[in-house]
C-alpha cells in the first residue's frame, strides 16, 4: 500500500490513464444490446480508484482537457447549429429549447426546495439530462466565485457525486422512453407511423427496399448507329435515370460532350449512370463495343462529401438536385448519414447541414457537383493546429469576461467561451473550407481523450468526498435525476405533438437529439423497423448539445447564495 500512495504522490498522471484505459473498456461492454458508455464508466473507475489516496491535478491540466472536448463540441455543431437557425428547422429548434428550458427549471426547483448547493444542482443536471459537459461549466463557473481552496474541492465532489448517481438512470430511462412511453403518450403505433412516413417519402408507393440500397454505378462503351444525328441532351433524357455522356471519341480525337454536341455515325461514347439503365441503352445508341483505353479515361469514384453549404439546409434532395443544376449530371447518390446513421433515401428526404453524403460518379463530376454541396473528406487531411489552439486561447479569454444581473455576476467561463469558440470556428471553417481543417477522426479523438481525461481528474481528486456525498444523499439523488430527465422529455413530447403538430416519428428521433442520447435514435429504428426516426435527429442534437451546455454556470449563478 506504501508503494500506492508513493505512485499517487510521485505520478498521480498513471493512474488517470489507466482510469480512462479502464472506464473506456467497460463502457464498451453491452449486456443484451445496452451499455452505460464510457463517459460514466471513467467517472465510477476514478471515484473508486480515489478511494485510495489523495489525487492532486493542476487546475491547468482540467482546463486544457475540457477546453479540447468543449471546444470540439461547438466544432462539430457549429455549422449545423448557425444553419437551424431558419424558417425551415424552427419546430424542431424550440423543441430542444422546451426540453432543456422545462429541464433547467426543474433543477431550480428542486435546488430551492432542497436547499441544494450548486455543485450538487450542477451534477444532478448533468446526469439526468445526460449532458457530460455541464460538469466542466459548472466547474469552471464554480472556480470564478473565488471560494476557499476546501469548499471548491467539495462543490467539485458533490458534482462527481450527483453526475455518477443520476446519469445512468438518466441514459437508461431516455433509451426506454423514446422508443416505448413516447409513442404511447402520442397514441400512435410507431411501426405503422414510420410506414406511413416511408410512403410519403416515396410518393406515395409502397416502400421499396431499393431506397436504402446502392444500385451500382458503371460506364459503358457503344458505337454510335441508331443514336446518329441527335444531340447528348436527347440521348440522355431518352435514357433517363440521368445517365450522362462522359466521352466522346471520334476519329480517334475527343469531341467535348456538350449538351447540344451532335452525334455521328461511328462516334465511340462513354455513358454513365445506373447498370440497368445503361445496359438498356443500346436500342437508343448503337452497338456496345469492347472499349477498355477510352473506359480508362473515366475513372469512377466514391467520394464522402461533407453537407455545409446552409442554403441546402432543411431542403429536400429533389430540391438539392435542382439547387446544383446541371453540376448534378453524372453524379448519383449512394447514401446519406446523419449521426453517424443512414437516413432512408427518396426525393422527399431533407437535407441537413452536418450530413455525409456518399456520391457515385466520375471523379471529375463528383468534384464538379461536391462544390455546391459542401467539403469532400479526405482521409490525408491534417489538423490545422494553429486554427484549432487559437480558437481554443480566443474562447478562454471570452470565458473571462463577465457582467451582473441584478446581484448575480454571470459569465461563460473557460468551457463556455471554448464551446462558443468552436461553433463560430465551425461555422466559419464551412464557409471557407480552405482554412481550420479538423477530420472527424482527429474531432473524435479530441473529444474522447478531452472529455475522459477531464472526467478522470475530477473522480480521482474527489474521490473520497464524491463516495461520501452519495452514501450520504444517493435516494434522494436518484428521486431527483428521475423527475430531471422524465418530466422534461413529457413536456417536449407533447409540445411537438400538440403545439408544433411535428410528425411522430420524426418527434421520437428528435427527442433522441434533443438528450444527446445516439442509442435512444438506434432504439427508435428497432422498434419501427424503420430509419425514419433518424429524420428528426440532426437540429435537436446539435442545438441539444450547445442549450445544455450552457446550462452550467447558469445553475451556478441561480443556486449559489454566497
Amino acid at each position: 500500500m506504501d508503494t500506492v500512495r508513493w505512485i499517487i504522490t510521485a505520478a498521480p498522471e498513471i493512474f488517470l490513464l489507466l482510469a480512462i484505459a479502464i472506464g473506456t473498456i467497460l463502457g464498451r461492454i453491452k449486456i443484451r444490446g445496452f451499455s452505460i458508455g464510457t463517459t460514466a464508466c471513467i467517472l465510477i473507475v476514478a471515484v473508486l480508484i480515489g478511494q485510495l489516496g489523495s489525487f492532486a491535478f493542476p487546475a491547468l491540466l482540467r482546463v486544457v482537457l475540457f477546453s479540447l472536448f468543449v471546444f470540439t463540441i461547438g466544432y462539430r455543431s457549429g455549422p449545423e447549429f448557425f444553419a437551424s437557425l431558419s424558417i425551415r428547422t424552427l419546430a424542431q429548434v424550440a423543441m430542444a429549447l422546451v426540453l432543456g428550458g422545462t429541464g433547467l427549471i426543474i433543477v431550480l426547483m428542486f435546488a430551492r426546495i432542497f436547499t441544494l448547493d450548486p455543485g450538487t444542482a450542477s451534477g444532478i443536471a448533468a446526469g439526468a439530462l445526460t449532458q457530460s459537459s455541464i460538469i466542466g461549466t459548472a466547474s469552471g463557473a464554480l472556480a470564478q466565485l473565488g471560494l476557499p481552496g476546501d469548499l471548491l474541492k467539495q462543490q467539485e465532489a458533490n458534482i462527481a457525486a450527483g453526475y455518477a448517481v443520476t446519469y445512468v438512470l438518466g441514459y437508461i430511462l431516455t433509451l426506454l422512453y423514446v422508443p416505448f412511453i413516447a409513442p404511447r403518450l402520442m397514441r400512435i403505433d410507431l411501426k405503422a407511423e414510420a410506414k406511413k412516413l416511408e410512403a410519403e417519402l416515396a410518393g406515395g408507393d409502397p416502400p421499396r427496399s431499393e431506397n436504402l440500397s446502392y444500385r451500382k454505378f458503371q460506364a459503358r462503351a457503344y458505337r454510335v448507329t441508331a443514336g446518329a444525328g441527335r444531340t447528348v441532351k436527347s440521348i440522355e433524357e431518352e435514357i433517363g435515370s440521368r445517365t450522362v455522356v462522359e466521352r466522346i471519341v471520334r476519329g480517334g480525337a475527343d469531341i467535348e460532350p456538350r449538351q447540344d454536341a451532335v452525334l455521328v455515325a461511328g462516334d465511340d461514347i462513354v455513358i454513365a449512370g445506373r447498370t440497368a439503365v445503361i445496359v438498356a441503352a443500346r436500342p437508343i445508341i448503337g452497338t456496345e463495343i469492347d472499349a477498355d483505353e477510352i473506359l480508362k479515361a473515366v475513372p469512377g469514384n466514391v467520394v464522402e462529401v461533407l453537407v455545409d453549404n446552409r442554403h441546402l439546409h432543411g431542403r429536400s434532395i429533389a430540391e438539392v438536385a435542382a439547387r446544383v443544376g446541371d453540376d448534378a449530371r453524372g453524379v448519383f447518390l449512394r447514401s446519406l448519414m446523419r449521426t453517424g446513421r443512414e437516413v432512408p433515401l427518396s426525393t422527399e428526404t431533407r437535407v441537413y447541414v452536418g450530413d455525409v453524403m456518399t456520391l457515385v460518379g466520375s471523379t471529375r463530376n463528383i468534384e464538379r457537383a461536391a462544390k455546391n454541396v459542401g467539403q469532400i473528406l479526405r482521409s490525408g487531411d491534417r489538423t490545422d493546429i494553429a486554427f484549432l489552439t487559437a480558437g481554443i486561447a480566443a474562447g478562454l479569454l471570452a470565458g473571462l469576461v463577465s457582467f451582473k444581473v441584478g446581484g448575480i455576476a454571470l459569465t461563460l467561463g473557460g468551457g463556455g467561451g471554448a464551446l462558443i469558440a468552436g461553433l463560430v470556428c465551425g461555422w466559419l471553417r464551412a464557409r471557407r473550407p480552405t482554412v481550420g481543417a479538423l477530420p472527424p477522426q482527429a474531432q473524435q479523438t479530441l473529444s474522447d481523450l478531452g472529455l475522459g481525461g477531464f472526467i478522470a481528474a475530477i473522480g480521482l481528486g474527489n474521490g473520497a468526498a464524491a463516495w461520501a456525498a452519495i452514501q450520504a444523499h444517493g435516494l434522494l439523488l436518484v428521486g431527483m435525476g428521475l423527475v430531471i430527465t422524465i418530466v422534461p422529455l413529457v413536456v417536449a413530447t407533447l409540445f411537438a405533438r400538440y403545439v408544433l403538430h411535428l410528425n411522430p416519428v420524426v418527434t421520437c428521433g428528435a427527442l433522441a437529439g434533443a438528450m444527446t442520447v445516439d442509442a435512444a435514435v438506434t432504439g427508435a429504428c428497432d422498434v419501427a423497423e424503420s430509419q425514419t426516426p433518424v429524420l428528426g435527429v440532426a437540429v435537436p442534437y446539435a442545438v441539444g448539445n450547445v442549450i445544455l451546455t450552457v446550462l452550467g454556470p447558469i445553475i451556478v449563478a441561480l443556486t449559489y447564495t454566497g
